[in-house]
């Protein structure tokens, strides 16, 4: 006869969860709500008077050609950041993992550049490719290439890819590495042995393996590409020239603050968080079912 084990009630568990369930709603649930609310109004400068318009500011934004073209324009900066920063940060992983001697001096100094503040890091950037004092484009004009991202929509978009890429390559370090380290040695070099190469290896046996981590790091960096590169784009060419560089963050940003369009802002940033959502969706969705665990 089976006996069931029936636990005395304790609040424990709910004492133990409730910081993180109370920071939830305090900085998550609250501010989400009261942006889907105010994308519904209209409000003057002041916050003196407001209308409600229900999709009208939703509808503005379908009908702005600026708003619909930042779209195209977050997503090839997202993807192009996300690539960049996963693939550099693969590549060290792999090197660091086959040093022997200084490793631990090595290691840290890949991760250091990410104790580095957004702003901090958009500019370190400025400074190296200013037109004027910077040593890039000093280099650069020798070779006979002008360089001037102040005027030039494309220099200022690969800047600002290249600056946030750096940014995340040491946080994708640091999970590769992890990965990659636990990993048996036995599996590599038994594979070493039957006479595969190292580049053999690694596409064969540690690239699959560490398809979690990839999967991982994929959510992780798409969202910060989305959401935490606003600093460095605001350091280094404030959306511009010509809005080049607007984001779909930035914008929002942009006609909050600086226009001071609430409205407008509050659907921008609806919109903004519903599109991160189902991108996650659908990469938990579709993507994950490529990867091994």
């Amino acid at each position: 006869m089976l006996k069931r084990v029936h636990f005395p009630a304790s609040i424990l568990p709910y004492l133990l969860v409730a910081p993180q369930v109370i920071v939830t709603l305090i900085f998550f649930i609250w501010p989400a709500s009261q942006a889907v609310y105010q994308s519904f109004l209209i409000e003057d400068a002041f916050g003196l008077s407001t209308e409600f318009v229900w999709f009208e500011n939703f509808t503005y934004l379908w009908d702005d050609s600026h708003y619909r073209s930042s779209f195209g324009r977050t997503i090839f900066f997202s993807a192009c950041v996300a690539f960049l920063s996963m693939a550099f940060a693969l590549i060290l992983a792999g090197f660091a993992d086959r040093v022997i001697r200084g490793s631990t001096v090595y290691r840290t100094l890949l991760i250091w550049p990410y104790a580095v503040a957004p702003v901090l890091a958009g500019a370190l950037f400025l400074f190296m490719f200013n037109p004027t004092i910077g040593i890039f484009p000093f280099i650069l004009e020798k070779i006979g290439y002008g360089w001037n991202h102040y005027l030039n929509g494309g220099q200022a978009m690969f800047l600002v890819i290249i600056a946030a890429a750096w940014k995340q390559v040491a946080y994708n370090f640091l999970f590769y590495l992890a990965a990659m380290q636990s990993i048996p040695r036995s599996i590599t070099e038994a594979a070493a042995i039957d006479g595969a190469g190292p580049i053999r290896r690694f596409a064969t046996i540690i690239f699959p393996l560490i398809s979690p981590t990839t999967f991982f790091l994929l959510v992780i960096n798409a969202t910060y590409a989305f959401f935490e590169t606003f600093g460095i784009i605001h350091a280094v060419t404030q959306g511009g020239p010509a809005n080049s560089t607007t984001t779909l963050v930035y914008k929002v940003y942009n006609d909050g603050f600086v226009g001071l369009d609430l409205g407008g802002s509050a659907a921008q940033s609806v919109i903004l968080m519903i599109l991160v959502i189902g991108m996650t969706v659908i990469q938990f969705r579709f993507i994950e079912k490529r990867v091994q665990y």
